[in-house]
């Protein structure tokens, strides 16, 4: 069942997969009682049987292109999106990560090259879990795509980084009929668009780049890493409109990774992503923003920081990666937020009272066994990667080595 964690209150340990012995893993979908885990340094995607989620069974692996990453995916009904990009970790120009969180990939990468990667979405069928079956795909000319949003329906919002852009920006894709996506729209940063002469306005050593968006109604939430957040109107998908732009960085650290709209309460969830190891990038925040008026997001408040470790000294990322995104057909709350913190592994937060969320649980998994992570100088320490919560209230959490671990809130 793995081993025991180093610290849990309020939540436990029900059950672990090793995920066919390729312990790495990023986004993390839950459908119909299987595990669909990217993984960020196997080289693929697994499927794992979750039905019994104190002994989950059996993994079936399915193998990336060469030199592509598939570290984020989107399950709905029987389809499954999965991005196609230049497995970036592998690439010797990122060996620092640094490299990674502080530049311009489509400046470093460069464009009209002959690519040796897949690049693009890829949709499978999923009516037979274990078998997936590729159907479609939409090619992008460039990096690739790093991270969707889809919940079924005719749209799905993927950050992608096509020739001629600076960075990762919001591509929208039409798949009403899967097996032959095309795009709907797209929105950048002004200054991102380096072939029609746009300039950046932002200095060197910031990462302007769209992570993911979600979309709640016609209004999309979209984290732009050192570019802050922005609003945008979604009524014509052929042509996005910006309601408002906010970034707080400076003073803050940046990384800005995570948006969840709770619309009943007019809230917005924002996580700023650690992404420097001994909080050398600041200490970052989970914060709360009133947006009964869009175009003036006020943030009113942030989650607190574990603290009953010296996180900042363990080694590794200590700060918000993920927020679970309340999809349709998992556990939905606007009080109850669940996320990963990385080396501080998998908190819940309620935010009954927005002006003073409060956290509620916690639980940071055993040290990995092995590493997969094949970067230098890794520190051997969890990473807590993406949290899901299924629908009966049972968490899965991925981290870079340690496999999937299942957890109970007894809160």
């Amino acid at each position: 069942m793995g081993d025991p964690p180093d610290y849990a209150r309020a939540m436990r340990l029900v059950g672990w997969s090793g995920q066919g012995g390729r312990g790495d893993g990023l986004q993390v979908m839950v459908h119909r009682g299987f595990a669909y885990v990217a993984h960020p340094w196997s080289g693929g995607f697994s499927v794992v049987d979750v039905r019994d989620p104190r002994k989950p069974g059996a993994s079936t692996f399915v193998p990336a292109p060469p030199n592509t990453w598939t570290i984020h995916l989107q399950t709905h009904d029987d389809l499954l999106l999965v991005v196609h990009a230049l497995d970036l970790f592998a690439d010797v120009r990122f060996a620092d990560e640094a490299a990674y969180y502080t530049g311009a990939i489509g400046e470093t990468i460069g464009g009209g090259q002959a690519r040796s990667w897949s690049s693009g979405v890829a949709i499978y069928d999923i009516a037979q879990p274990q078998a997936p079956r590729r159907i479609g795909f939409f090619p992008i000319d460039g990096v690739g795509a790093h991270r969707i949003w889809w919940v079924g329906g005719r749209y799905a919002y993927v950050s992608a980084l096509l020739d001629g852009f600076s960075d990762y920006i919001l591509l929208i894709l039409d798949v009403a009929d899967p097996t032959r996506p095309v795009e709907a729209g797209r929105w950048w940063l002004p200054g991102m668009n380096r072939a029609a002469g746009e300039t950046p306005t932002w200095g060197a050593g910031r990462r302007y780049a769209l992570h993911h968006a979600l979309v709640a109604g016609d209004t999309a939430y979209a984290c732009w890493r050192d570019g802050g957040l922005t609003l945008l109107d979604l009524a014509d998908r052929s042509a996005p409109k910006l309601i408002t732009h906010r970034n707080w960085s400076p003073p803050y650290g940046g990384g800005t990774h995570s948006a969840l709209p709770l619309p009943d309460r007019a809230l917005l969830i924002v996580a700023d992503e650690a992404v420097a190891d001994h909080e050398a990038d600041g200490r970052k925040h989970a914060w709360v923003f009133d947006v009964r008026e869009p175009a003036n997001p006020i943030s009113i408040a942030t989650f607190p920081t574990p603290a009953e470790a010296d996180y900042r000294a363990k080694g590794g990322h200590f700060g918000p990666h993920n927020l679970h995104e309340n999809r349709p057909g998992s556990f939905v709350s606007s009080t109850l937020i669940f996320a990963t913190w990385q080396n501080a592994g998998v908190r819940a937060f309620d935010i009954s009272d927005p002006y003073a969320p409060k956290e509620v649980g916690a639980l940071v998994p055993a040290a990995p066994t092995r590493m997969i992570d094949r970067r230098p100088g890794r520190p051997p320490v969890i990473q807590s990667a993406d949290v899901f919560v299924d629908a009966g209230g049972l968490i899965y959490a991925t981290d870079y080595n340690a496999g999937l671990s299942i957890i109970e809130f007894e809160g």
